[in-house]
């Protein structure tokens, strides 16, 4: 017996109206879509273990979209009721001879009081006096006249009018005065998307991946720490249903990732390109970019096989905050470091400077380490103010 594998079709005409108030619950921003910790608050309600959760994330979410529309998430509310009756998460579940019509709603609890604490607060609001009185837009969809639907594009999150402005009214003008030629690229909407992006910069083994590793209390996949040179490649860390790495020429041509514009440094660049995507309370609400250590010494002498400045240089534009890490022991600025902060021009407000591994030496040392890293920066950041220097060890010993 085969079923039709959109669970929407299935689903009962009661059952699809307790889901579309179930989601509209959930999505607290209104923009149509569940992710992150809307839809983690809200799957917990059923109390499945956080193995199952995740097993009816990564099934539901089929097209890796990174969120769940009204579709996936009644596929979610399926699976939910069928782990609760005792059956197996699994991809086959959907297709199992399950009568998807008279299947019964999941036990969501708590919900029950959350919706109608929701109706109440919706209902009643306070007038200039501080009494509570009917609201004239609980009136209005009481009314007889409010039986016509509002149009959905009136209903929308903050992001998607900042993506109709951009479209109507800015893209234009950029498009006319060739914008992208000299300042930035157009933006497409996984830019809007995006999380908020830190990127690290610094020499090999000046903790870099380390400081990800504290950050995150684990280590991420596809990171190796040692006192070689071991990140060899730009790696995207960003949140995702399950551990994985994806190959930078995969990652760089899907529309809702932010990293299409990496396609002009070529292929060379895109195979020391990787995104390497984990569930992470941290990476809901961040994007970490960690990067390869800075050549310093006869090894400059090499040459990369891909424009390492114009890639930092890209990212620069594309992050909200940079970190460039140092080491007692690395103070040294070489010349391509050198050449790599002038790349960051224009965006000195995102520059902190880090001095990591400060534990490695005394307090008398510190004081030493701390004027000479002053003084080398000071001859490379073009600015009248003294640069403002962090100082920690950000291991897990």
């Amino acid at each position: 017996m085969e079923f039709d594998n959109s669970p929407i079709n299935q689903c009962s005409k009661k059952h699809e109206k307790i889901y579309q108030e179930w989601f509209n619950f959930a999505d607290s921003d209104g923009d149509g879509r569940l992710t992150g910790k809307d839809a983690t608050n809200f799957l917990e309600m059923s109390n499945l273990p956080r193995d199952h959760l995740r097993q009816v994330w990564a099934i539901a979410d089929s097209k890796r979209q990174g969120f769940l529309g009204f579709k996936e998430f009644i596929t979610a509310m399926q699976l939910v009721s069928l782990a609760q009756a005792g059956h197996a998460v699994t991809s086959d579940s959907l297709n199992a001879e399950v009568d998807f019509e008279t299947l019964q709603l999941p036990t969501m609890e708590g919900l029950d009081g959350l919706l109608a604490k929701k109706k109440r607060v919706a209902k009643w609001a306070p007038d200039r006096n501080g009494s509570l009185v009917l609201s004239s837009r609980a009136n209005w969809f009481s009314s007889s006249k409010s039986s016509k639907k509002v149009p959905s594009h009136y209903v929308t999150s903050i992001i998607d009018g900042l993506k109709k402005l951009y479209v109507k009214k800015l893209k234009p003008l950029e498009v006319a005065y060739h914008f992208s030629d000299f300042v930035s690229p157009l933006l497409a909407n996984s830019d809007f998307d995006a999380k908020p992006m830190v990127m690290l910069l610094g020499q090999y083994s000046t903790g870099k991946t380390t400081f990800i590793k504290h950050l995150l209390k684990t280590s991420y996949p596809g990171a190796h720490i040692g006192p070689e040179p071991t990140t060899d490649r730009f790696v995207v860390v960003m949140n995702g249903p399950d551990e994985r790495c994806v190959p930078g020429n995969t990652i760089a041509v899907q529309a809702d990732m932010p990293f299409s514009g990496l396609t002009t440094f070529g292929t060379s660049f895109l195979s020391k390109f990787e995104c390497s995507q984990m569930p992470h309370p941290l990476l809901e609400n961040v994007t970490i970019v960690d990067t390869p250590g800075v050549l310093s010494g006869e090894k400059q002498r090499t040459q990369r096989s891909y424009d390492f400045t114009g890639v930092t240089s890209w990212f620069a534009a594309k992050c909200d905050l940079i970190l460039l890490l140092f080491d007692p022991h690395k103070l040294d600025i070489s010349d391509e470091f050198k050449r790599v902060i002038a790349s960051l021009q224009g965006h000195d407000d995102k520059i902190r400077v880090v001095l990591n591994k400060a534990d490695q030496v005394d307090t008398q040392q510190l004081m030493r380490v701390y004027g000479a890293l002053m003084w080398s920066l000071g001859k490379v950041l073009n600015t009248p103010e003294v640069t403002r220097v962090y100082i920690g060890s950000f291991n897990d010993r």
